[in-house]
């Protein structure tokens, strides 16, 4: 058990592997909490830096969900598909941090947008350079061919 967990870990750089146990987390443990359990009226979703509240929040929380288990799911195969998308979702969130901060009330304003956007472009980048990581094996035999 202990060696298919490290195989299985060693497939990855130590921060994929956290980038993929936080889809995992979201996939099975609070998406089904905030979909299934959390009351419509405290509910919320962000969407590219925008609020949604109640019933829309509720209603589009399957989406976060799905895309959550697909990256995870991409994560744990390290399926070819996952370059560039993981890539441009996490730049999406770069640039959700900095329209949120400027326009949700408890945003902290432009300065706090533009450093929580530039944290979030470490692992962009990062997603961005390992294309090579996600290529599936058939793919590793032709590119050997």
């Amino acid at each position: 058990m202990i060696d298919t967990l490290r195989r299985e870990w060693a497939k990855r750089s130590w921060w994929m592997n956290l980038t993929f146990a936080f889809c995992l987390y979201m996939t099975f443990i609070y998406m089904p909490f905030d979909i299934f359990f959390k009351p419509m009226a405290e509910d919320e979703e962000v969407w590219f830096g925008f609020t949604l509240h109640g019933f829309w929040a509720k209603a589009t929380a399957p989406l976060h969900w799905l895309i959550y288990a697909a990256l995870a799911a991409g994560f744990f195969r390290m399926s070819a598909w996952m370059w560039p998308w993981a890539a441009v979702y996490v730049a999406q969130i770069a640039f959700s941090m900095l329209v949120w901060n400027l326009l949700d009330p408890r945003g902290g304003g432009w300065l706090v947008g533009l450093i929580a956007g530039a944290i979030f472009l470490v692992p962009t980048i990062a997603l961005w350079r390992v294309r090579e990581a996600f290529q599936s094996p058939a793919e590793d035999a032709v590119r050997a061919a």
